[in-house]
């Protein structure tokens, strides 16, 4: 599949560039396991107090208790509810737990070389994904094949852009990196979010890795199982000029 005049390219993690299960097999519970102890340790610090806020705002209890906000965050995550409180928790407790190189990102294989292949392209590379920028950073630069940060340009998740269904936040991403929406390819794993993209005048293609019980193909979208499988080219200069 090759797809010309392409400018930048955003790309969804969790079954598209890294394995869901990894998420949900070993990220998420990780994260579940030290809600509390997260809590405790950093009580009073500008952090734990941002949290803190957002859980109280988003259960709609301003004077929810650390117990309370622990069983919030408990039900959130065992429900997969995508909500920035809980995102941003997840984040810090896994960026401890790649500190301490007790967690790696899970990278499928073809992502490095297509990151260098596009970058070497002139084609700016973003992620977007409903983990925090925290988490999405972290994941890249501990990767199971090494730091890849600087294969990125940038990164947005439910805070900076918004949530991943509505078109919307696909145009605050177009504002944010100053590529017109046609010349910006989506990479996702998720139909309505490719529907999503596709609403606010982007291109988009589907990825469907071997073996996802959801089978082969997104409807409504072109599909492919690899990254490797779609090639990406720049307007040439000529083009360029040509259009200025």
């Amino acid at each position: 599949m090759i797809l010309s005049t392409v400018r930048a390219v955003v790309l969804d993690i969790e079954g598209t560039t890294g394995s869901a299960s990894h998420v949900h097999d070993v990220l998420f519970p990780y994260a579940r396991e030290r809600f509390a102890d997260w809590l405790a340790a950093h009580r009073g610090e500008a952090p734990w107090t941002e949290l803190m806020e957002e859980i109280r705002t988003h259960t709609g209890d301003p004077r929810l208790g650390e117990e309370g906000a622990v069983a919030a965050l408990t039900a959130w995550s065992d429900q997969d509810v995508k909500v920035p409180p809980l995102k941003r928790i997840q984040g810090l407790i896994w960026a401890e737990g790649y500190a301490r190189s007790t967690l790696t990102g899970h990278v499928y294989d073809d992502v490095p070389a297509a990151l260098t292949r596009w970058r070497q392209a002139g084609i700016d590379r973003y992620v977007y994904s409903s983990g925090s920028v925290t988490a999405q950073h972290d994941w890249f630069a501990h990767s199971d094949h090494g730091d890849l940060g600087a294969l990125l340009d940038g990164y947005f998740d439910l805070s900076s852009a918004g949530g991943k269904r509505e078109p919307e936040s696909y145009r605050a991403i177009t504002r944010a990196i100053g590529v017109p929406a046609d010349e910006t390819v989506f990479f996702s794993d998720v139909g309505e979010e490719l529907d999503a993209a596709t609403a606010a005048g982007w291109r988009a293609v589907a990825v469907r890795r071997p073996g996802d019980p959801r089978g082969r193909e997104v409807p409504g979208h072109p599909t492919v199982p690899a990254l490797d499988d779609i090639q990406l080219h720049r307007r040439t200069r000529r083009e360029e000029e040509t259009q200025t």
